[in-house]
């Protein structure tokens, strides 16, 4: 392909500046190219913490998603937070456990998210300390997702809030050394969940046939 029809093509695309949601202040997040406004829907991007927040950490990594287009924006939601790979290598001790576990919640506004806590204790703690530990874990990210929307779920795990409170509790178990969510990922929109419930009604409804 000639330069000239290369550059012809480029004149016929737009570049989309891509700005993060309203909890982030709409910081923008950069630019995306593309021919019609239709192509730039569902496009995910990804930052870090610190890229768009003044003072926030650059080993949490945030992915977006392309919800809306103007003229020239492109709007977004958070669809994932995740810490580094070096950042989680980088709390592994040896002589000490790590107690993870996955937890699927429904937000009090029925956004459904999946929160992966990590503790990180001091020294080695047995199975039954581990299985307390994640017990409590569970029961504080259940309680956060039944008593907060979606946008303050998510806030409290950008901000360290939901960890400290795991932290707090879980530490009167076994001394800890760290809590961090490791991953938060929006697993389906208040529709999807209501057309999901609805089919699991008619697919109930036709066994009792």
């Amino acid at each position: 392909m000639s330069e000239r029809s290369v550059s012809k093509q480029n004149q016929e695309k737009r570049w989309y500046t891509v700005l993060a949601p309203e909890e982030f202040d709409r910081a923008e997040l950069g630019e995306t190219l593309a021919e019609e406004p239709e192509q730039v829907y569902d496009r995910t991007i990804q930052t870090t913490l610190s890229d768009i927040r003044d003072g926030g950490e650059n080993n949490v990594k945030l992915t977006f998603q392309i919800s809306d287009v103007g003229s020239d924006t492109a709007s977004t939601e958070f669809v994932k937070h995740e810490l580094t790979r070096d950042y989680q290598r980088s709390l592994v001790r040896r002589g000490s456990s790590k107690v993870a576990v996955t937890i699927t919640v429904l937000t009090t506004d029925d956004y459904r998210v999946k929160i992966q806590p990590v503790a990180y204790t001091t020294k080695q703690a047995d199975q039954s300390q581990q299985k307390a530990i994640r017990r409590t874990m569970i029961d504080l990210v259940e309680e956060a997702g039944e008593e907060r929307t979606f946008e303050a779920l998510i806030d409290s795990v950008i901000e360290g809030r939901l960890s400290s409170a795991i932290y707090d509790e879980a530490n009167t178990i076994y001394p800890l050394r760290r809590v961090e969510v490791e991953k938060a990922t929006l697993e389906a929109h208040p529709e999807e969940v209501y057309e999901e419930e609805e089919t699991a009604v008619d697919v109930d409804e036709d066994d009792e046939e």
